[in-house]
């Protein structure tokens, strides 16, 4: 008889941990060990319940899923995390594989597709949705968030200090024309399409200090 593959599921609202318990308890080769409402909560368990697969939501109170996932793989790096969640923007998606996250799957996903993915976690294979794994291509295939150059990067720095345009202009000694053209190509880069994305996306993914 092949081992029970253990999961722990965390997720901020009670109702959804009950669906996906519905959902897995039905499965002969899944047990169910426990439950999280948070983030902290969750490394608190990981470490009581020894889980082999833990699916973990992103955004939670007290405690969000990605700095979770890297305080239990910190601690167990042998327990596979795979995120469940609504949400698949670019900086979600590559914030939890660079935590470590083994998998990133949807809420819409079938319990088919979701009990394939658990049973694949535990066997130590990466798993994702069709549309992340989609995202993830095309982001590689675009030039890449870090590739700021060095005077983009001094344009957005003075941007996220709130200064105009024409202000950015005059500190670098450049038009506001050329002001403009840096900040369409750093939108481009980011994958936005406002100076506010631009800083808050900047910050997220490390190239601005905060």
């Amino acid at each position: 008889m092949s081992k029970l593959i253990r999961v722990l599921i965390v997720d901020d609202h009670p109702v959804v941990r009950e669906g996906i318990r519905g959902m897995l308890e039905a499965d002969p080769g899944v047990l169910v060990v426990g439950e999280a409402g948070s983030g902290d909560e969750a490394a608190v368990r990981a470490a009581e319940l020894a889980p082999d697969v833990i699916l973990m939501d992103l955004r939670m109170r007290n405690g969000d899923g990605v700095s979770a996932t890297a305080r239990i793989l910190a601690e167990r790096p042998q327990t596979r995390v795979v995120v469940l969640t609504t949400y698949e923007t670019d900086q979600d998606i590559v914030r939890a594989v660079e935590a470590g996250a083994a998998g990133y799957l949807l809420k819409d996903t079938s319990r088919a597709d979701l009990l394939n993915a658990i049973a694949a976690a535990a066997r130590g294979e990466t798993v994702l949705s069709p549309s992340v794994a989609t995202r993830l291509v095309t982001r590689m295939r675009t030039p890449a968030a870090g590739a700021l150059s060095p005077r983009e990067a001094e344009v957005l720095a003075l941007v996220a200090k709130g200064l105009t345009n024409a202000e950015v202009g005059k500190r670098l000694f450049i038009s506001e024309t050329t002001v403009k053209t840096h900040l369409l190509r750093i939108f481009g880069k980011l994958g936005v399409s406002d100076r506010t994305a631009a800083v808050t996306t900047a910050l997220d993914l490390g190239l601005l200090d905060k």
